[in-house]
């Protein structure tokens, strides 16, 4: 049985069905699945009853298993972290601002699987902007200001001490357990502009968050190109939202698109359990 994939209708997404991926997966099923992920970039999966085992399983086909920093994994695992909020939680929402995983990390990673397992009633969608239509549709003055520039890529407003999941976000009732550390304050440049390793289409690489600096800009030049950045490869004509159900999978290229929680399910329990994929090609 060849897989069934239907396209989003928005920017980039699609949904995969007539794969069973709670047993182990043929390399033919594998190859069509990583061909459909490579064209729209963001593939759910719903249906599909996994255990943790069935999880990582899965996440293996696609690569090696990335290096997850800053988050501690779930209890008697070493590739699974929990992406969970209880129903009274008061801490600021996780992963709020848009980003792709890890950037900072000098060979970031491919891909990232998310699986859920507690899905509220509302809210909670993830908000995905695909950067090869965004870098395609961009006007020729704004490109000209990134071509050949490398970003300065960090973790510092994130998970150091003083970052925003800090020593004070420390103090919170934060479900997630989330360790900061100084390791966050290095850096790593990466091209703005960059080619997708397999498919060698260009596409923006990052914003502004993970994003500190530009090199050989001063900091002021460099915020205000990056912010002007920001606002065009968020536009919504660039955005798929994605709605999630229990027992459905989601995964996502890294290397194509940013991403971002939303919240609006207060006074429900969230939890899913997420793989990253290091990087291939």
């Amino acid at each position: 049985m060849s897989i069934v994939v239907t396209p989003s209708g928005q920017a980039c997404g699609a949904e995969v069905t007539n794969v069973d991926l709670t047993g182990p997966i043929d390399e033919a099923t594998v190859a069509s699945i990583r061909a459909a992920w490579l064209e729209h970039h963001v593939l759910s999966f719903p249906d599909q009853a996994m255990t943790d085992d069935d999880l990582e399983r899965y996440s293996s086909y696609f690569g090696p298993f990335g290096d997850d920093p800053f988050i501690a994994p779930i209890e008697g695992r070493k590739h699974i972290i929990a992406v969970e909020r209880r129903s009274d939680e008061q801490a600021p929402l996780f992963a709020e601002n848009w980003h792709t995983d890890w950037s900072f990390q000098k060979a970031p990673p491919s891909a990232t699987c998310l699986f859920g397992i507690t899905i509220p009633p509302m809210g909670g969608n993830t908000m995905y902007a695909d950067q090869h239509k965004a870098l395609h549709n961009m006007p020729g003055e704004l490109r000209a200001k990134l071509e050949g520039r490398n970003a300065v890529h960090s973790a510092r407003a994130a998970y150091s001490p003083e970052g925003m999941y800090g020593q004070e976000d420390q103090a919170t009732d934060r479900s997630m357990e989330i360790k900061p550390s100084t390791e966050a304050l290095e850096t790593q440049l990466h091209p703005l502009i960059a080619k997708h390793p397999e498919t060698g289409e260009e596409g923006i690489f990052g914003c502004v968050g993970y994003i500190v600096g530009i090199e050989g800009m001063d900091d002021k030049d460099a915020f205000d190109l990056l912010l002007q950045l920001h606002e065009w490869q968020t536009r919504e004509e660039f955005v798929y939202e994605h709605a999630w159900q229990a027992n459905m999978l989601v995964m996502w290229d890294n290397r194509s698109v940013l991403h971002r929680a939303t919240g609006g399910y207060e006074g429900y329990d969230r939890l899913l359990h997420r793989t990253t994929i290091g990087a291939t090609g």
